[in-house]
């Protein structure tokens, strides 16, 4: 069974230090097939090895990017930042694509992978558009249509050029970072997902997790737990191959 790790947020209830993670996250993984794995904060030098464990990572939602790190100065609306967690999620994210994990990012996910690849984000989208983009109350709802690229691994996945989706956000992609290609846009011209040019990554600004009642929003879950299940076989099979190591001889002196 894929092994998927889920980066949490990091909180604290009546002065105790937790770690949490929506548990939608989990069922859906779960319900994909795979076995969530949940990847608390760590300092950024542990994020390879945490990653030894898994066979996917998910990007999970959560408070705002340090402005900082995409070469911005922070606005009043800027809130929910956490230091340590954007040190360690970027730290995976490069470990992951070193160790050419399939990743999925979701909200801040899919923020956090384009700034760990070089990229920028809106701060603050009502700056920019009238339509409401964080509609909490109707987090299980569609909101909105995006437009997809026919010709990308997204539309592969959804089997669509154009769906509906939820919105929960208050920051959005500006520039697309590094070998990041855009593959969907809503209306008003936000961007809603990237995807890597050579690797099995993809990043989608909705909740498709809190949409599970929709099999077209379950495929990219599906899909993040079917390429790790690929994965984990191929490295099971190459260690049969391979054989026993020198140093596990069965001899007896």
């Amino acid at each position: 069974m894929a092994r998927i790790g889920i980066t949490s947020s990091p909180i604290h209830h009546e002065g105790i230090a937790l770690e949490s993670v929506n548990v939608a996250y989990v069922d859906a993984i779960v319900r994909a097939g795979g076995m969530p794995v949940l990847l608390p904060v760590l300092k950024p030098k542990m994020a390879a090895a945490a990653l030894e464990g898994v066979d996917g990572l998910l990007l999970s939602g959560g408070g705002d990017i340090d402005p900082t790190l995409y070469g911005a100065t922070p606005i009043d609306q800027v809130y929910g930042v956490d230091r340590r967690r954007d040190a360690y999620e970027l730290a995976l994210v490069k470990a992951a694509l070193k160790q050419n994990l399939p990743v999925l990012g979701i909200c801040r996910g899919h923020q956090l992978l384009n700034v760990a690849l070089g990229g920028k984000l809106i701060q603050h989208v009502p700056q920019l558009t009238d339509v409401n983009h964080q509609e909490r109350e109707r987090f299980a709802e569609l909101i909105h249509r995006v437009r997809i690229d026919p010709d990308s691994l997204v539309a592969t996945v959804l089997r669509t050029d154009r769906m509906g989706v939820n919105t929960l956000h208050h920051q959005a992609v500006a520039e697309p970072g590094r070998s990041l290609r855009v593959v969907a846009v809503s209306d008003d011209g936000l961007i809603e997902a990237v995807e890597h040019d050579d690797r099995r990554v993809i990043g989608v600004q909705w909740h498709p997790e809190l949409l599970q009642g929709r099999k077209d929003q379950r495929r990219l879950v599906q899909w993040l737990v079917d390429e790790a299940e690929s994965r984990h076989r191929l490295a099971e099979q190459a260690g049969v191959d391979a054989g026993p190591s020198p140093t596990s001889s069965s001899s007896v002196v």
